[in-house]
């Protein structure tokens, strides 16, 4: 499925029944009282500076609740989460351009508590652990992160009770940790994920893209290209396997394909059908690894953090004799000061 894009700067009008303004809660009282009359809850958390991405998320969450649900729109920066001061003074706050965002997209309310209404009595001695799948990938490049995402997230569970509760694919590895969490301690909420939302030119959508100057740019769209390479890559090495497996084995690939003229497709798919069934993991990492490559060379230069194939469910490392199954290629990388992260799925074995 290609991924959604929108045209930058264009938000679609609220739908149907609902206000084109969210009414602001700053207290866990106010939300309390704006208990829902009847229907479900929908939840969408966010740090706030909304884009086209959280507005996705928005509208999902709307169609979810329906005209009797409610969605509620947290927009909280949680301290927790930052490993230095200045990152976490440098986040965006656009609180009021948050609102009509959220109200244009459908949202009900959203939810802003200051940092005291949410740790009132200073940073909390209890904290949620993310485990070992919290130590991989931004849990090596960022100690602490995601027992930080992680607490916040059970607080705002806990505070927001919603029946259905949305997040990106953009942050695979915090979706990945949320629905282990709900599962593990058995949080009665259903997490569902929403596909990453790009720009036209392939640019995932983020917050921090708004610090990228014009050739900064440029070279963060190696993050996206080096994933659309690998899933191409991957998508020709099936398509040719399964045209070795669909000839007419009583004649041979070989001679079936040269009998039709294709003497050059003929050899390729005798190569195909005599050594693995798909040339793998190491392929798809290949394809990505050359794209950030010539990245690495560009000016100003892309500094690759990481680049990682791993299955989706626990973030470990997809081997190099996996033929089927499902797995994500994720990447993240800075160009200048801007720190960006992007991933793919993909599902080896797929029939194409």
């Amino acid at each position: 499925m290609p991924a959604t894009t929108h045209t930058p700067g264009t938000y679609p009008a609220a739908p149907p029944g609902t206000s084109p303004a969210a009414t602001l809660l700053r207290t866990a009282a106010e939300l309390a009282a704006f208990a829902p009359l009847k229907g479900q809850r929908a939840v969408v958390m966010t740090m706030g500076a909304l884009h086209e991405g959280h507005a996705t998320l928005i509208r999902t969450a709307r169609a979810a609740a329906g005209p009797d649900g409610q969605v509620v729109v947290t927009v909280f920066v949680n301290p927790l989460q930052f490993g230095e001061a200045a990152d976490l003074e440098r986040y965006p706050r656009t609180l009021d351009a948050d609102l009509a965002v959220a109200g244009a997209a459908g949202a009900d309310a959203v939810f802003a508590p200051s940092v005291d209404e949410v740790y009132p009595g200073g940073e909390p001695q209890v904290r949620i652990s993310a485990g070992s799948m919290g130590e991989r990938l931004e849990g090596a490049s960022r100690p602490g992160h995601f027992d930080g995402m992680l607490t916040v997230v059970a607080k705002l569970l806990h505070l927001t009770r919603p029946d259905v509760a949305f997040y990106g694919q953009k942050d695979a590895q915090q979706l990945a940790l949320i629905r282990r969490m709900v599962r593990d301690l058995n949080f009665p909420v259903e997490i569902v994920g929403v596909e990453t939302v790009r720009e036209p030119d392939g640019l995932a959508l983020s917050s921090r893209n708004r610090f990228l100057d014009a050739e900064e740019r440029h070279t963060a769209l190696a993050l996206s290209r080096a994933l659309f390479a690998a899933r191409d890559r991957l998508a020709a090495q099936q398509a040719l396997h399964a045209r070795a497996q669909t000839t007419a084995a009583t004649t041979g690939r070989a001679a079936a394909l040269t009998a039709l003229g294709e003497a050059r497709a003929a050899a390729d798919t005798q190569a195909v059908a005599l050594a693995r069934p798909v040339d793998g993991p190491a392929a798809v990492r290949a394809a990505a690894q050359l794209i950030l490559d010539d990245a690495a060379a560009e000016q100003p230069p892309l500094a690759l953090d990481y680049l990682a194939l791993v299955d989706p469910a626990d973030f470990t490392e997809i081997p190099d004799d996996r033929t089927t199954g499902d797995a994500l290629l994720a990447i993240a990388a800075k160009v200048g000061k801007t720190r960006l992260i992007d991933n793919i799925l993909l599902t080896f074995g797929a029939t194409t």
